[in-house]
């Protein structure tokens, strides 16, 4: 009970701290405030700081932190008969409706400003971009697996009926780490590029209702695109 207390306490001041920067870096800039500032406003030492925070872009970060590594988790959680390219359209799709900011369809001010903040300052973008490639290799990993599962997985990773035209009937074994790497460093850049395209629709002045239809078929497009390829789009 003391341990649990404890732990509930560490995170009350995590967050305490997290927001305390958040919100000098948009009134000041990230560039123009320093972690001893930040400290002092969050009546903290450096050195605690520093203990919850290894360095000045996590206090930013740690907001999206719980995120990271989601799409293998939806990749291994997926329902039976679900490949995993039809689970992680389902999740984005779904995450489109709740107006999920991971989606970049959420116009509450908090979450623009937010968005802002990491896609202008180069080195907290920096840094997003780190974890997009941790997010790929997790996903490759998780895609790998769901390829050993042809039952649970029904047809591979984007649901045709069977293997490609063209491809042999069984491939030899480094071929389905690099297919799961291609398709999972695709689907990373998609999420990216839908996410900031919807960000920039509703940066322009737009509201999500009025940007949700267009982001549904763009991601419907998106996906289509990953299941099937290009030729079908005439590339």
């Amino acid at each position: 009970m003391v341990e649990g207390l404890r732990t509930r306490k560490k995170e009350r001041t995590r967050r305490a701290i997290s927001a305390v920067a958040i919100a000098m870096f948009l009134e000041h800039g990230f560039d123009q405030v320093g972690v001893a500032e930040i400290a002092a406003a969050a009546e903290v030492s450096k050195p605690t700081l520093f203990r919850y925070f290894p360095s000045k872009e996590d206090l930013v970060l740690d907001r999206i932190s719980d995120h990271r590594g989601e799409a293998a988790a939806v990749v291994r959680a997926r329902p039976a008969g679900r490949t995993p390219l039809d689970a992680l359209h389902d999740a984005f799709m779904a995450g489109l409706d709740a107006r999920e900011p991971t989606t970049g369809l959420c116009d509450h001010p908090a979450v623009m400003a937010y968005h802002r903040l990491v896609f202008d300052t180069p080195s907290l973008a920096s840094r997003v971009a780190e974890y997009a490639a941790a997010d790929t290799e997790a996903l490759a990993e998780a895609m790998s697996e769901a390829m050993s599962e042809p039952v649970r997985g029904m047809s591979g990773i984007g649901g045709a009926a069977g293997p490609a035209p063209g491809a042999p009937a069984s491939m030899p074994g480094p071929v389905p780490r690099l297919t799961s790497r291609l398709v999972a460093a695709q689907y990373v850049a998609v999420r990216q590029i839908l996410a900031r395209d919807n960000y920039a629709a509703l940066a322009s002045g737009r509201t999500a209702g009025e940007v949700h239809g267009e982001a549904v078929a763009a991601a419907g497009t998106a996906f289509d695109l990953l299941r099937h390829g290009a030729r079908a789009h005439g590339l």
